[in-house]
């Protein structure tokens, strides 16, 4: 009986919940549910339609909110103001037809069918808004062309519902062809070109109508990214993003009916000119100007909205260190240079960068003759090798990993390495034999003497002896950006790699800082009254500690050693402490000097580019001389700028502190040199270098650190491979005796 009564109430529960669930369906049927739908439907229609009579097409704002720019020096001085315009309107009319498909194959191929806007792609732009995902393509030619004449940038939800109905109303108010060349002529291509004339001009130096279809595709892939896709200062992977979107455009005309296929088959990649500076931005202030902009795009402000106007930049720029920096240049090299008659002069470009170690601004910055012939930044391009200014970070990381040498011995100031000319690397997995400068064999070498004298051999094995890869580590932490070349292997520690000034003045400035990073920075506040908070939120360029302070100061009191008795005694001087590392790369294409004292530290470099602006040169017969090494100009154009700088010397010292641990040398005493006397006040000028140096010989009473007088202590050294007349492998320390290896 129990049992019966409980399937009784089992059946019950189980009519309960069907009963329940039969509820809850009659609630969610599928009519009313459909109902629900249209019901919202008809209410975002309604609202739409309210929004299409609420929002009126607004007049054009382009012309009207362009301003100028102003610049200033850090005490508030104006430098320079900007902000001409660079726009000429041109008619569909005087652009070929080609040219104008380009722009349709790339942006919106459905444009003469559309009813101006995509629904689709406007609702993922709003989607991603809304979500903190940033700006989404997939707005048609209409669209951005409301955007760009009629509304602003702004990524917000009201903007991008006004743009869709603003498009709506001008795509039944115009016609496609006014549209297409309202779009052409208000987009913005970079180099400060606004509008597909100005474009033309700075791309290719011919006007809009003279345009070919391979560079209509160029200038139509430009605006989807205009300062990632310009060739003249894209990397490889940007350089090969702009060519894919290149082919993409042509690839879509074909599939258009608007190109042939046998003729896209025979079009090549039209690379553009080098860029020139705009009027007004002679001298050095077009490169100061570039340089903040390229800073300013880092914190998410675009050029766009930087030529767009209304902004004040002050730079950290220092104008007196400015001016005396150009005085150097001047003084030391272009008094020497011949560049009408001497065609390695000719080639000659020089850059400098100037770098506070205490705050991180770029003080100075010398980028080249003037803006407006050379607008490529000679301070802070990166195409070129630092070569041997590379070296004091090797040593940098073998004092911070605790590295040792192949037989144990801990790798200090004082450690003994074979530096054989051509002496094959010990421990490696690639094969590496550096010929040292002139093919000189110094034998048995504490490192601070081959610091002194650069001696390849040294640091090609104390690299493997580290590990290429925590050397990478420790450069990329001290502020070094992998920009090609930066390959874990032995060649590494010449400087294989491309660095900018302004890079190296922040490593050495690091080291200056007792290890903590210094990231340069050329902008000190940028302030627009209709942005947002009205500043610019910019990061500090003071780090944290990147290197131990006991290690960045042992690579300092090294690097007194080769400003004191080394290759780059021309930068030594009883009126400042000096640290430093000179630097001459693969067949003497680019020589540098990079040296600090406790108040700046300065990289100056010379590269030797081909008139066209396409080729690394040699810079061997410049000033009718021999070899153009990192010890000659580029130290003697750093003393110069440093003495004035410095208002004609400083007794500040370095504040050193040095582990107990660290064995460590002093470097050799002063040598006897006269007083330098900075360029604005002209002085007797030194004769240039003539003829391939050979190291620098030591004081007469060698130091503790002289291969003459090794230290009697067993520990510490290291034995001369027996192997020493090999030669370099094909490709790497295969080098001309007259122009060397990369770093000397």
């Amino acid at each position: 009986m129990g049992r019966a009564e409980a399937r009784q109430d089992r059946k019950r529960g189980a009519r309960r919940a069907k009963k329940k669930a039969g509820g809850i369906r009659r609630f969610f049927t599928f009519k009313k549910l459909l109902g629900t739908f249209f019901g919202l439907c008809l209410l975002a229609m309604a609202a739409f339609v309210a929004l299409y009579v609420y929002v009126p097409v607004p007049a054009a704002n382009v012309q009207a909110e362009l301003q100028s720019n102003v610049y200033k020096y850090s005490d508030g001085k104006i430098m320079a103001r900007t902000g001409k315009v660079n726009r000429e309107i041109v008619g569909l009319d005087r652009i070929p037809k080609e040219v104008q498909s380009t722009f349709v194959a790339a942006e919106n191929k459905g444009f003469y069918k559309d009813s101006g806007v995509d629904f689709r792609g406007t609702a993922r732009g709003l989607i991603n808004t809304l979500s903190g995902k940033g700006k989404q393509g997939g707005s048609t030619i209409t669209q951005q062309y409301v955007k760009n004449y009629y509304l602003d940038q702004d990524q917000t939800v009201t903007r991008k519902l006004k743009e869709l109905v603003i498009s709506i109303k001008v795509d039944r108010k115009k016609t496609k062809n006014e549209i297409l060349a309202g779009y052409m002529n208000t987009s913005y291509y970079g180099r400060g070109a606004y509008g597909i004339q100005a474009a033309a001009q700075a791309y290719y130096g011919v006007d809009a109508e003279k345009l070919n279809v391979q560079q209509g595709a160029y200038l139509a892939a430009l605006l989807q990214a205009p300062s990632q896709y310009d060739w003249s200062s894209a990397g490889p992977v940007s350089k090969k993003l702009v060519q894919d979107r290149w082919n993409y455009v042509l690839d879509n005309m074909v599939e258009m009916g608007e190109l042939d296929q046998g003729k896209r088959s025979g079009l090549t990649f039209p690379k553009p000119q080098h860029p020139k500076g705009a009027p007004g931005e002679e001298g050095q202030r077009g490169y100061m100007i570039k340089a903040a902009k390229d800073e300013l795009r880092k914190q998410g402000v675009s050029e766009a909205e930087i030529d767009a106007g209304g902004w004040t930049i002050t730079l950290n720029i220092d104008e007196k260190r400015q001016k005396k920096l150009e005085q150097a240049v001047k003084q030391q090299l272009d008094s020497k240079l011949d560049r009408k008659n001497n065609k390695v002069d000719a080639t000659l470009q020089a850059g400098a960068t100037s770098v506070d170690p205490k705050t991180g601004a770029v003080v100075a910055l010398y980028g080249g003759q003037d803006a407006t012939k050379h607008w490529i930044s000679n301070a802070t391009r990166s195409d070129y090798q630092p070569a041997s200014t590379f070296k004091p970070v090797v040593l940098a990381s073998a004092l911070e990993n605790d590295a040792e040498t192949q037989d144990g011995t801990p790798i200090t100031p004082n450690t003994i390495y074979d530096g054989t000319s051509r002496r094959p690397v010990k421990g490696s997995a690639t094969a590496f034999a550096p010929q040292n400068e002139n093919n000189e064999s110094y034998g048995r070498i504490p490192v601070q003497k081959a610091m002194n004298s650069s001696v390849n051999a040294v640091f090609a094995q104390m690299i493997v002896d580290v590990g290429p890869d925590e050397v990478k580590d420790t450069a990329m932490e001290m502020g070094m950006e992998d920009k090609g070349g930066f390959d874990e292997r032995p060649a590494m520690s010449l400087g294989v790699m491309g660095a900018s000034t302004m890079d190296m003045a922040g490593v050495y400035a690091t080291l200056d800082n007792h290890g903590k990073r210094v990231l340069p920075s050329i902008v000190k506040s940028a302030e627009h009254k209709d942005r947002e908070g009205g500043k610019v939120d910019l990061p500090d360029p003071i780090g944290s500690q990147v290197i131990s302070r006991s290690t960045a100061d042992s690579v300092t009191k090294v690097l007194t050693g080769v400003v004191r008795g080394g290759t780059a005694q021309e930068a030594n001087s009883s009126a400042y402490k000096a640290a430093g590392k000179t630097g001459t790369s693969e067949l003497n294409k680019s020589a540098w000097f990079v040296g600090y004292t406790p108040e700046l530290s300065t990289a100056v470099a010379l590269f030797g580019e081909s008139a066209d602006g396409g080729k690394q040169v040699t810079l061997t017969g410049t000033a009718n001389s021999g070899r153009a090494n990192g010890g000659g100009f580029p130290a003697k154009i750093w003393a110069d700028y440093t003495l004035g700088a410095l208002n004609g010397g400083s007794d500040a010292d370095f504040d050193l502190k040095i582990d107990s641990g660290d064995t460590y040398s002093p470097p050799p005493t002063d040598p006897p040199s006269p007083t330098r006397t900075p360029s604005a006040t002209p002085s007797t000028p030194s004769t240039p270098p003539t003829t391939p140096s050979t190291p620098p010989t030591t004081p007469s009473s060698p130091p503790p650190s002289s291969p003459s007088m090794p230290p009697t202590t067993p520990s510490g050294t290291l034995s001369p491979d027996p192997t020493t007349s090999s030669s370099p492998p094909p490709g790497e320390g295969d080098e001309d005796d007259e122009t060397g290896l990369p770093g000397f």
